[in-house]
């Protein structure tokens, strides 16, 4: 069994924090007002078939309000919910958060930087948005703060990428993963489970590629199908094409994957919640992460399973 700072099953965001701070680390989310290169016609237009981004977004964060407002009031909606924080990281949340020129990057996140509350931001971005100048900067920036980069990169397999108008292949996300480790920054990923066309087995089959990127951090979130979005009308169209696992379905997937994967790389997020009018389909009703990671963790202990049980450094991803 691993030791993670704590005595859970897994290597927790919370305790990485606490190894990293020693104290309580909060997000606040940002709005900058950035958008993708597949909504303004660079790469696409539309979008991800899946996303609808305000269904994520907390109230505070509009584009419209400076960030260091955004900020002011992020850390107060914190502060009446998690008394103990007491230092905060600035989350670029919404949309590609490193699509615009260097100099409106330097702006921006300097903005946030400036905050005496802030000890380092999150930048949620695209594999497709990053440059060798930019993660330069960054990791300048990583010389006094924080820092991580955390990329949208939803399945390891490019038939599922271009199936949800993604916009760029695997191979894009594993070279921007690579570029940003080799500076010494913090890395995140985010993966979507569920999407049309995969199955359990490939789930757990892709941990062979996840478990080989140089990742810090991981979020993995079920499959949601919002209204507005590109996906909502496919899955009117084809409902067959689309399946939804049972609350308990999934934490038994989750168990499997906890075991599978790298046992450094720390679990942010294992599923996902939005207010229920975002909704179109089946979801679990109003479950808050925080039951649901004491659904998990209770599975884990019950099975005495833990974070990278089954994990081997020599096996080959070839899927």
């Amino acid at each position: 069994m691993h030791s993670w700072g704590d005595d859970r099953p897994y290597n927790s965001y919370s305790a990485y924090f606490r190894r990293r701070f020693g104290e309580r680390v909060q997000k606040v989310a940002i709005n900058a007002g950035f958008t993708c290169p597949n909504r303004d016609g660079t790469v696409g237009t539309g979008g991800c078939t899946f996303c609808n981004n305000e269904a994520f977004t907390p109230s505070y964060c509009l584009s419209t309000k400076s960030i260091t407002q955004q900020i002011e009031e992020g850390i107060e909606f914190h502060r009446r919910r998690y008394r103990t924080a007491s230092r905060y990281l600035a989350y670029f949340q919404s949309f590609s958060n490193t699509y615009a020129p260097l100099e409106v990057l330097r702006t921006r996140y300097g903005e946030a930087l400036a905050h005496p509350d802030i000890a380092g931001i999150v930048v949620g971005t695209r594999p497709d948005c990053v440059s060798e100048e930019v993660l330069d900067y960054f990791a300048e920036v990583a010389k006094t703060h924080y820092v991580t980069i955390e990329y949208g990169i939803e399945s390891c397999y490019d038939a599922t990428l271009k199936r949800i108008n993604r916009g760029h292949d695997f191979a894009c996300s594993k070279r921007a993963v690579e570029m940003t480790a080799e500076r010494g920054l913090a890395v995140g990923a985010h993966f979507v489970l569920g999407l049309p066309g995969e199955s359990d087995e490939m789930i757990l089959k892709q941990l062979q590629l996840i478990n080989a990127l140089p990742l810090t951090t991981i979020k993995f979130h079920q499959l949601q199908v919002f209204r507005g979005t590109t996906m909502e009308r496919e899955y009117d169209a084809h409902p067959e094409q689309f399946r939804f696992w049972e609350l308990d379905e999934y934490l038994d997937l989750m168990v499997e994957i906890v075991r599978r994967l790298r046992p450094d790389i720390i679990i942010e997020r294992f599923a996902s919640e939005a207010p229920p009018r975002y909704h179109h389909g089946r979801n679990w009703g109003l479950i808050r992460n925080e039951t649901l990671w004491s659904m998990l963790e209770q599975r884990l202990r019950d099975r005495n399973a833990f974070q990278g049980e089954l994990f081997q450094t020599d096996t080959k991803a070839d899927i």
